[in-house]
């Protein structure tokens, strides 16, 4: 049974390449250093369904260098995707998500444009947060045509908004002539959060995960900069049968991708930074009704030799045809096995993301009630339980 839920109230200087895992390290080991235990589970609802918006949708979350929370979403007219006259918004937390800072409109254009689908990620390096998100004027994913010139209104754009002010103002940039190959159709940023490798070669590579049209078919990609976010390009298609996908390091520098799929979850393996995958195959421990879910290393600042660089918590609704049963998970065994398992939310509950916190607790932020709220909810290891192998 669901324990009760106690609501909470409402470009720098790089570093040189061979100290990139070093200094990544170094940074998430201070951001996610355990402090004193807080409440073992808390909900906040940072924007409900009606308030300023019609419809909230599409959770975002990440903490920055600076260790401010950062939530972003979609303000909707309807509950309909792109395209729409879709606001993109985010919220900011300085207390791991006890409070946040009032709503902020990152783009908000009149109709016909439209912007959504965030995912968020964290050069850690830089302390730059990237934003990336689809942009709409004619078409949405379904029926955006092939070709990838950025002016064309036809075409579903991978757009990126830029924040060098710790989330407070953004600037915006267009990806779909560097990403998109003129062949295929629909394209855009798997909602969530991206990742910035910390091991073997490829230290400091942002990654960044979209899906493809292509060929009739969902595929996988993830996008990627060796240059701290100036310059990205795409690795090679991996599907199709896939859809929102995220991806985690493992600790050997493995990328694994996890795929919304029905009725289980795809997972696929990188060995080379992202640029190609292995052929996707299901996840039977993870049963998917087809919907975006989360995946993130437990202890981000572990060194590889430490037991708990195997540890993966795992966010999606557990059920294998509707959307409901927000349920945790965690691996001790680097996605290989989930021994650890409990259900935040057992009613409607959809998209979800998950997020590190900077004082050992966690950060879940989701789609709550049949799109009725955008819901944060934070929680430590003594309310999911813990690997066998704890020190």
């Amino acid at each position: 049974m669901l324990d009760p839920v106690a609501e909470a109230p409402n470009r720098p200087a790089r570093a040189p390449a061979r100290r990139h895992a070093a200094a990544l390290l170094a940074a998430l080991a201070v951001s996610c250093a355990p402090g004193a235990a807080g409440p073992a589970l808390i909900r906040n609802d940072l924007d409900r369904s009606g308030t300023g918006f019609p419809i909230y949708r599409i959770p975002a979350l990440a903490v920055s260098s600076a260790g401010t929370l950062i939530a972003a979403y979609d303000g909707r007219p309807a509950e309909g995707d792109l395209p729409a006259d879709i606001a993109l918004v985010v919220r900011r937390s300085t207390d791991g998500g006890r409070t946040w800072e009032p709503r902020r409109l990152v783009r908000h254009d009149p109709g016909p444009a439209g912007f959504g689908d965030p995912s968020l990620l964290v050069d850690r390096v830089t302390g730059r947060i990237f934003l990336f998100h689809a942009a709409s004027v004619n078409q949405g994913f379904a029926g955006a045509l092939a070709g990838n010139r950025d002016d064309d209104p036809d075409v579903l754009h991978a757009d990126l908004s830029v924040s060098d002010d710790d989330g407070r103002t953004w600037r915006h940039r267009r990806l779909t002539a560097a990403l998109k190959r003129p062949g295929w159709g629909g394209l855009f940023a798997s909602s969530g959060q991206g990742i910035q490798l910390v091991r073997g070669p490829h230290a400091g590579r942002l990654v960044q995960q979209f899906v493809v049209r292509y060929q009739g078919g969902n595929w996988a990609a993830s996008a990627v900069s060796d240059d701290h976010g100036d310059h990205w390009r795409m690795g090679e298609l991996v599907g199709p049968g896939l859809d929102e996908n995220k991806t985690v390091e493992l600790a050997d520098g493995t990328i694994m991708l996890n795929s919304r799929a029905r009725p289980y979850r795809m997972v696929a393996y990188s060995k080379d930074g992202g640029m190609s995958y292995s052929a996707a195959r299901p996840d039977s421990a993870l049963a998917d009704p087809g919907n975006n879910g989360s995946i993130i290393r437990a202890f981000p600042g572990s060194a590889a030799d430490d037991p708990r660089s195997r540890w993966l918590l795992h966010s999606n609704a557990d059920d294998e045809r509707d959307r409901r049963n927000l349920t945790l998970r965690l691996s001790c065994d680097d996605g290989n096995t989930w021994p650890v398992r409990r259900t935040v939310d057992p009613g409607p509950a959809a998209y979800s993301t998950l997020a590190a916190l900077p004082e050992g607790d966690y950060g879940l932020l989701y789609e709550r009630g049949g799109y009725q709220a955008i819901s944060f909810v934070r929680f430590d290891l003594r309310w999911l339980g813990s690997c066998p192998t704890a020190p």
